[in-house]
């Protein structure tokens, strides 16, 4: 791999009050900021536009809407353009523990082929259906890595190899990309570190809350959890599934 570069990249969808605040905290860690307005209303973009003005954050805009897989993509792809090696992902609405960065940090630079991700420890505000279906989330990215290499697929917390990344060819384009990216870059063998990080659910409402949709969202990714399947199954079945299992330690 190529010297060790890291980016923040964080998708934002109509965050106007949060992602000041998230992409000044960044910046505490990592010295370039890439953000994604995914199509956000005047009043976000309006707020966005002002971190590109101000020199805090490189700006990419989505004309549409296009969803978080689509924008983390966008800024994949760019990252990649202007040389960096990795991609610290996270949202922009507050909710992640950026104070938890230097860990992930340290963990990325001393394992550069590795896929960071985000074991979150939830506060008590969490919606009981939100922790249940990363409950089942669990369950199935078990089956599909063959092992508990992922302990939770669906934080967007995370380091990318860029790469590794991008050649793992994730179809999602909404909050099914993130579940879809990480079991797919763990297929082409390479190591995960699950590191714990905390996580607020009040950060989410605070931005407005969250661009979650129950019934679009959970079949897509119902429907992301069978194609995996066949998926695996095919690879099985040709001699072609590979999974790398490292786990940091909690």
């Amino acid at each position: 791999m190529s010297a060790f570069r890291i980016a923040a990249l964080i998708p934002s969808y109509d965050n106007p009050d949060t992602v000041r605040a998230v992409v000044s905290a960044v910046r505490a860690y990592v010295s370039t900021v890439l953000v994604v307005d995914d199509g956000s209303g005047p009043q976000g973009r309006a707020a966005c536009r002002a971190l590109a003005d101000e020199g805090l954050a490189i700006v990419v805009r989505h004309d549409k809407n296009a969803g978080k897989g689509a924008a983390v993509k966008t800024g994949l792809r760019e990252l990649a353009r202007l040389g960096f090696s990795h991609a610290f992902q996270l949202d922009a609405d507050g909710q992640h523990a950026i104070a938890d960065m230097p860990r992930f940090l340290a963990a990325a630079e001393a394992n550069p082929d590795a896929l960071i991700l985000g074991s979150p420890e939830f506060d008590r505000r969490a919606p009981r259906a939100r922790l249940i279906g990363r409950q089942i989330t669990r369950f199935w990215t078990h089956l599909e890595t063959l092992g508990p290499v992922i302990d939770d697929a669906m934080c967007g917390f995370r380091v990318y190899p860029i790469e590794r990344a991008l050649s793992a060819a994730a179809h999602g384009n909404a909050l099914d990309f993130d579940p879809e990216v990480a079991v797919k870059i763990a297929w082409n063998g390479t190591p995960v570190l699950n590191l714990l990080t905390r996580v607020s659910d009040q950060g989410g409402r605070a931005a407005g809350g969250s661009n979650f949709r129950m019934v679009r969202d959970n079949a897509r990714i119902s429907w992301l959890h069978t194609r995996l399947m066949l998926s695996l199954l095919r690879r099985l079945v040709l001699r072609r599934g590979r999974v790398s299992v490292r786990r940091s330690p909690f």
